[in-house]
């Protein structure tokens, strides 16, 4: 254990929390956003029912009750099985520190209302970014209690025959460092960190002004390039080391052939290959780089001609793509790591299309950036990314060649977000997250809603828009059934057992702080795993706090990237 003396002195690294193990269900009692609300944020709390008609919220430190009002009625929410009330402060707004009571119930965990209520979660969320850089090694001065040796330099990486070509067969070492572990592992993945990276990126350029004042402690800090951009460069860098510079074309994959042990990373030697090239690495890197150049132009002064670098690889690899327009991942014998496998790929299409029509104004891609979807996408996912480039088409309006191609985006946005205001409504527990939902990292589907409520919010000003994300961002920091904040660190229950090596192997009791873990997953796909059971199969309920569990409790590159986004919106958007 290290001396809580040296934690204190990284407030993002140990922020607010008491952390407790949760191996079992938990009787939730009144569950809050153990984090807090800003003052003019819209304020819920979920109560048992049966436990009395009214709720007061008091002052923590005195006991005072600043507040009072009467529950909304009794109904049960069948993604849990629990029968609840509401309880609406809203109308509180004056700065402090609370609890709610309701006769016969335990005092909730205490929350905030304050103006920066979001600010040391967002910067735990990025700075966990951070403490996942590959290839590096992290001191104390940037990580804290944290610090470790550097892992996997990836400086010599041998081409899998896999992805063997004429000027680089099998065997061929190349050069392939920095970026981000990918998960709870320690492999690298170009289609996940497509996601990941492009939504750090719009989160820049959509609330430049808070990023510019959320300071991290980043070796690149003080550079001239907000801690985010410096922080997304990290990823950016590798990215484009996997790009095959004789065809354009980009590797899948970098990884092991087996996944590492429950080790730190000094203490993983095993070979690292690249695997693969495919059509949805191709356009997940055209478009992540296509939005990089443009994201990144102001700050060409720091490295001059990056942003037609980044540009210039798009194009090449959009182009290796239509030679290739179906060559979908195959995982091969001797290779057991992560697939990020999708046999669908018109998403990925309009997407790549999307930003590169944004970034060159060329008609070729104008197509396949207005292309409808088949189908309402209320998310997006790393399979199903085409609503990152309605994201982005609404945003830039303003530079296309014809404003009017914006439209589309904009009626494919708000199509999304009026479908997840109906089952919001719908819902008990005013979520629009339903029983379907719950899935494998199913609390970044909760706050990639979130997302797409966010820009139907920027569109409309719509006020249930802004209200709906609120609520998904409360369910992930503990108004759920579980009563936890899912996020490591933050909260008055926290996860204490990620599946995230680098948290089991490094001795310190604390995880690593501000990951999101994937939250409950009746799929249960790690049951055979696991030395524990899972207390409950209710799909709300169905989550295990102990570091077997990677269908529950694993954190990811992609999940945190959406806390980020939403955070830093509500920060910035609500009035």
């Amino acid at each position: 254990m290290h001396q809580p003396t040296e934690a204190a002195r990284f407030p993002i690294l140990c922020a607010c929390a008491a952390l407790f193990a949760t191996g079992a269900a938990h009787a939730a009692g009144i569950e809050v956003n153990q984090l807090g609300f800003l003052p003019s944020a819209q304020k819920l709390a979920v109560v048992p029912a049966g436990a009395g008609d009214r709720f007061q919220v008091t002052d923590a430190a005195s006991g005072k009750t600043v507040f009072a009002g009467r529950l909304g009625p009794a109904a049960t929410w069948d993604a849990s099985g629990e029968t609840i009330r509401l309880a609406d402060f809203s109308r509180l707004r004056k700065a402090g520190t609370y609890r709610i009571r309701v006769a016969d119930q335990p005092e909730s965990p205490p929350f905030a209302i304050a103006g920066d209520a979001y600010r040391a979660l967002d910067a735990g969320a990025l700075h966990a970014y951070t403490l996942q850089r590959a290839g590096v090694a992290l001191d104390a001065r940037v990580a804290g209690p944290y610090a470790r040796a550097a892992g996997h330099p990836d400086d010599k990486v041998l081409v899998h025959e896999s992805a063997a070509s004429a000027k680089r067969p099998a065997g061929t070492v190349i050069a392939s460092p920095k970026g981000w572990y990918d998960a709870g592992d320690y492999n690298k993945y170009i289609v996940n960190s497509g996601i990941s990276t492009y939504t750090l990126l719009a989160a820049y350029e959509h609330f430049p002004a808070w990023f510019d004042k959320l300071a991290l402690h980043l070796p690149e800090s003080g550079n001239g390039v907000p801690d985010i951009l410096n922080e997304a460069l990290w990823n950016l860098d590798w990215m484009a080391t996997m790009q095959d510079p004789d065809d354009g074309g980009v590797y899948h994959k970098l990884t092991n052939k087996q996944f590492d042990g429950m080790v730190m990373p000094d203490q993983a030697n095993a070979p690292r290959y690249v695997v693969q090239k495919t059509t949805a690495a191709a356009l997940d890197f055209a478009a992540v780089m296509a939005t990089a150049s443009r994201v990144l132009a102001p700050f060409d002064a720091q490295a001059p001609g990056r942003s037609q670098r980044y540009l210039a690889a798009a194009e090449a690899a959009w182009r290796w793509a239509q030679r290739h327009p179906a060559t979908t991942y195959r995982q091969p014998p001797d290779v057991a790591t992560g697939k990020y496998d999708d046999e669908h790929l018109d998403d990925e299409f309009s997407w790549a299309a999307s930003e590169l029509y944004i970034a060159t104004g060329k008609d070729e891609y104008r197509t396949r950036a207005l292309a409808a979807a088949p189908a309402v996408q209320t998310a997006p996912g790393w399979n199903e990314v085409r609503p990152l480039g309605w994201i982005s088409l609404a945003q830039q309006r303003a530079r296309l060649p014809h404003p009017s191609d914006a439209d589309g985006a904009r009626r494919q946005i708000l199509a999304a977000a009026d479908t997840l205001l109906a089952r919001r409504q719908a819902s008990p527990v005013r979520l629009a997250l339903v029983t379907s939902d719950f899935v494998w990292g199913s609390n970044a589907v909760a706050l990639n809603q979130a997302m797409m409520l966010v820009q139907a919010y920027r569109i409309t000003n719509k006020a249930e828009y802004l209200e709906a994300a609120q609520s998904a961002l409360d369910y992930t920091l503990g108004r759920n059934p579980l009563g936890m904040s899912y996020v490591t660190g933050f909260g008055a229950r926290s996860p204490m057992h990620p599946h995230h090596r680098p948290s089991v192997a490094d001795g310190i009791a604390a995880p690593v702080p501000g990951w999101l873990v994937g939250g409950p997953n009746p799929g249960q796909q790690d049951r055979k795993d696991c030395h524990v059971s899972y207390a409950a199969s209710a799909p709300a309920l169905s989550y295990l706090d102990d570091a077997c569990s990677y269908a529950s409790n694993e954190v990811a590159i992609n999940w945190n990237a959406p806390l980020v986004y939403v955070a830093a919106a509500l920060q910035s958007l609500t009035r």
